[in-house]
């Protein structure tokens, strides 16, 4: 009887132990070294994206001034910063195949991180201590809560790790939970796009709502070709599979969109305005996206979910900070303010005031003929009146000034 009853008892115990060997790969040691691994390689991305940015401009400052429109191309700094710029790139999508999309999407703050001490390492004016400090309070205050968001995000990120075969992808792709995001997603990316094109609603949030909508399909499907690109080097050929070149077109059509989209925030809005609500919407929705594709929070624990969102609030602030700081451009006015000129009439146009076009000419003083303007614009003249003089003691002025009414 024993002997008879011992396969059985072994047979019942292989699913026991099956279970256990498919949940063993999510708590072991290794996942968090992909974790610390894709962190490290976005880390290193966007610092490598911001210098190249950072010398790219600097190669055209410098020639600001030459006759030849694309003199930078002549330049080894605009070079260096190009090939820096692709080396960063491929850092950062290579680092969505190795840590979850909530990971590595709010390791973009240490762009701007790095942006604003750049800026101040490099910056020309000399401030006195007292005065630098003063100056840039926000940004080291910024950058230090940033630093803290960081350090939160990697800590406490989420550890779910699935290898992107064609298969899982595709049954991620189907699933209700994404389809009902994808529904909602699509919804108010219409009416946002009909209030920006229909209504003129140029507002900085309707604008960046847009780019994130796009940004977080974008993140999905990159994530989706670098999984499938490093599996398949690892031995397992996905490249066959329909869904990766799927997948390869909508990430090039979404971020050829986003950049569209984030040109035209940037001929409206200022620069720092556009990065730090740009961040914070962008990265709120692309967190919602792999959480809702790629199940990125499933089998986490609340304390480790609340410090992530403490994290990437932390991180939130501190951007702000930094780009709340930037000092403002002030654009160049080529005209004359009419509101500045005593007596004169002004045209609106929608409320804003604008230089009238005289003749359409762009001459003023003598060099215009003013034979036919109203007398509202003919200069007035100080007439001179003799008076007789008083007693030979008193000198008396040789003219007086009359004062005219207006009837004169």
């Amino acid at each position: 009887m024993e002997g008879g009853n011992s396969p059985n008892l072994q047979l019942q115990q292989l699913p026991l132990a099956t279970a256990a060997v498919s949940v063993q790969p999510h708590t072991d040691s290794f996942s968090y070294k992909e974790n610390l691994i894709g962190a490290l390689l976005a880390i290193f991305g966007h610092l490598v994206i911001s210098i190249a940015l950072n010398l790219q401009k600097y190669s055209h400052i410098r020639l600001a001034g030459s006759k030849d429109s694309r003199a930078y191309f002549k330049t080894k700094t605009w070079w260096c910063g190009l090939f820096l710029l692709v080396l960063g790139e491929l850092g950062v999508f290579s680092s969505y195949a190795f840590a979850p999309l909530s990971l590595i999407v709010p390791l973009s703050a240490v762009s701007v991180i790095a942006s604003a001490i750049i800026g101040i390492i490099f910056i020309k004016e000399k401030w006195k201590p007292k005065d630098f400090l003063r100056r840039y309070v926000l940004s080291f205050v910024g950058c230090g809560l940033a630093i803290v968001g960081t350090y939160l995000l990697i800590t406490f990120g989420p550890n779910s790790h699935e290898k992107m075969t064609g298969e899982n992808i595709t049954r991620h792709l189907v699933s209700w939970p994404f389809l009902l995001y994808m529904l909602v997603e699509i919804i108010i990316f219409c009416l946002l796009l009909y209030f920006y094109k229909e209504k003129n609603a140029n507002y900085i949030v309707v604008i960046l709502l847009l780019v994130a909508l796009l940004g977080s399909m974008t993140v999905v499907t990159v994530k989706a070709v670098a999984g499938m690109i490093v599996v398949s080097i690892q031995g397992n050929l996905q490249l066959d599979y329909p869904i990766f070149y799927i997948m390869l077109v909508c990430m090039i059509a979404t971020a050829t969109f986003q950049a569209t989209f984030l040109a035209q925030a940037s001929q409206l809005y200022d620069s720092s305005q556009i990065a730090s609500i740009g961040y914070i919407l962008s990265t709120t929705v692309a967190i919602t996206a792999g959480a809702t594709f790629y199940l990125d929070f499933t089998g986490e624990d609340v304390l480790h979910i609340c410090m992530f969102a403490l994290g990437c609030l932390i991180a939130f602030l501190g951007v702000f900070l930094i780009t709340r700081n930037r000092k403002k451009a002030v654009p160049f006015e080529p005209y004359i303010s009419m509101d500045a000129m005593p007596g004169m009439q002004n045209m609106h146009d929608k409320g804003i005031a604008v230089q009238p076009d005289l003749k359409a000419s762009f001459s003023y003083g003598a060099l215009e003929n003013n034979d036919n303007m109203p007398e509202i614009y003919t200069p007035a003249t100080l007439p001179i009146v003799q008076e007789q003089h008083g007693s030979k003691g008193v000198s008396a002025p040789p003219y007086r000034v009359l004062e005219h009414s207006k009837k004169e």
